[in-house]
C-alpha cells in the first residue's frame, strides 16, 4: 500500500501485453475466442493493465464480480457486429461466479491458484458454440530481462535503502510516491493488500472504450 508501484510489475506487464498482442493474430484469423490467464494472485492489476494495453474485449479481475451471461453477451454482440473473435483476459485469482476462487493441486499436495481460465473458456464455448482456447502465462511473467523502467526503479530504491541504513532509519522501506522516492513505515506497507478500485479511474477508462468486466 505504501508505494505507487513495485519493481517487476512493469516487466510482467510487458510480457502479458506482448502475449495478448500475439494471440490477437490467431484469434482474428481463426475466428476464435482466446482466454488469457495472467498472474496477480488476489489483485487484478496485471490483468487490468495488460487487458487495456493489449485491447482485451473482456477483463475479469478479483475485485469485480462477473457473470457468464454478461461475458457471453459481449462476445455475441461482437460477433453480430462482424467481429468473429474476442480476447478475454482473466486474473488467476478471479472467483468463479458459483465455485469461488479456483485452485489446482500440485504433485506434493499443495494448493496453488489457477484454473479459472479453463473454466471460463469451457463455459464460453458451451454457450456460444465458438471455438475457445486458453493460454496460461504462469511463470513466464516472472522471468526474463527487466524492462528499462524496472531497472531504473530498482536502482532508485537501492540508493534510497542505503541512504536509510546510513541514517539509521530502520523499520522503513523505500517507496515510489511519483515522481519522488520516499521512505514509508513497514507497518503501512503491509497494512492491507493493494487492490484495484472497482470504481477507479483505470476501470472507468476501460469501460468508456467498450471493455467489459462481466458486470454490466
Amino acid at each position: 500500500m505504501a508505494t505507487d508501484i513495485t519493481f517487476g510489475f512493469d516487466t510482467a506487464l510487458h510480457t502479458a501485453t506482448e502475449a495478448i498482442d500475439k494471440l490477437h493474430t490467431t484469434a482474428e484469423s481463426h475466428h476464435r475466442v482466446m482466454v488469457v490467464e495472467v498472474m496477480g494472485r488476489n489483485s487484478g492489476w496485471i490483468a487490468l493493465q495488460s487487458g487495456i494495453a493489449g485491447g482485451g474485449d473482456v477483463i475479469l479481475i478479483p475485485e469485480i464480480p462477473f457473470t457468464f451471461d454478461k461475458v457471453v453477451e459481449k462476445i455475441i454482440k461482437r460477433k453480430e457486429s462482424g467481429k468473429k473473435f474476442s480476447i478475454i483476459v482473466v486474473a488467476e485469482g478471479t472467483p468463479h461466479p458459483e465455485k469461488g476462487v479456483i485452485y489446482k493441486q500440485t504433485g506434493n499436495g499443495r494448493r496453488v491458484l489457477g484454473g479459472i481460465g479453463e473454466l471460463v473458456a469451457g463455459e464460453i464455448e458451451a454457450r456460444t458454440g465458438m471455438e475457445t482456447r486458453v493460454t496460461v502465462l504462469g511463470h513466464l511473467q516472472r522471468g526474463g530481462s527487466p524492462s528499462p523502467f524496472d531497472r531504473v526503479l530498482a536502482t532508485r530504491f537501492g540508493v534510497k535503502a542505503v541512504e536509510m541504513v546510513a541514517e539509521g532509519e530502520f523499520g522503513r522501506m523505500a517507496c515510489l510516491r511519483t515522481p519522488r522516492i520516499c521512505a514509508a513505515d513497514l507497518s503501512e506497507a503491509v497494512s492491507e493488500q493493494k487492490k484495484v478500485p472497482p470504481d477507479g479511474e483505470m476501470v472507468l477508462y476501460a469501460k468508456s472504450v467498450g471493455t467489459s468486466f462481466g458486470d454490466e
